[in-house]
């Protein structure tokens, strides 16, 4: 048995505003856009897709108490094209972050919202992802992270530092999930987690036994009695796993 990665969930003030702003800076469209929760998906997609983690947008954002745990990296394909999505982005609403990045070459921006994100400077690996390069996490322990969520759904180790460590879809397409090393502590619920979804015909209460058995938890944010199950994995990053499809 194994999950996919199939979306990145965003929380926020406004999900219909902030979902366009996404949209907008994807060049991705929205398939749906309801007060509980707006879509979106790359054009000629058919979700779930390996070659594509989509966004959503639910409400709920607290208040933004330090940096995000998790956040998106957008790749670009040269020094011109890097400079004019910055430049489109701030058009769009975002602003520039200061996260003690310091002289580097990549650009930290925050979307309307504050949510941290980064602009990379032209990068051969993200060459064929798409316009989001990676997913990153904050953590403790990168390594152990990554022989969590490998184990957990059907990526693979692509590369390992003493710092970091990145896992990609085993079909070899769409982005990048990295773990980083940070000393920062977790502070709160994540505004963006990832939704997990089992194949087709698994058995959704099996995989739940089993993501436990690897190290997660179940935990009760208040969600109520849904069709989905909240856990937590070993370092207590919230993860929804959606039912079959």
């Amino acid at each position: 048995m194994a999950t996919r990665l199939v979306q990145a969930v965003i929380k926020a003030r406004d999900n219909s505003a902030l979902g366009a702003f996404w949209a907008e800076a994807l060049g991705w469209k929205v398939t749906g856009d309801k007060p509980e929760e707006t879509n979106l998906e790359p054009e000629g997609v058919t979700y779930p897709d390996p070659s594509a983690v989509c966004v959503d947008l639910i409400p709920g954002a607290d208040p933004k108490p330090a940096k995000n745990r998790v956040h998106i990296d957008l790749a670009t394909t040269s020094a011109t094209h890097q400079a004019d999505l910055v430049a489109r982005l701030e058009e769009l609403g975002a602003t520039p972050a200061d996260i003690g990045q310091g002289d580097v070459p990549w650009t930290v921006l925050a979307d309307p919202e504050g949510n941290e994100f980064c602009v990379l400077e032209p990068r051969p690996i993200y060459s064929d992802t798409g316009p989001i390069a990676a997913i990153v996490v904050d953590c403790v322990d990168p390594h152990a992270m990554a022989r969590f969520w490998s184990q957990a759904m059907d990526w693979t180790l692509q590369e390992e530092t003493d710092d970091s460590a990145s896992l990609r879809s085993s079909k070899g397409v769409g982005p990048y999930l990295e773990f980083l090393r940070s000393p920062d502590p977790k502070t709160g619920l994540d505004r963006i987690h990832l939704d997990l979804r089992p194949y087709p015909g698994d058995d959704p209460a099996a995989e739940v036994a089993r993501l436990e058995a690897l190290g997660a938890t179940r935990l009760d944010i208040g969600q109520g009695d849904v069709h989905w199950t909240v856990l937590a994995d070993p370092e207590g990053n919230e993860f929804c796993l959606l039912t079959p499809l």
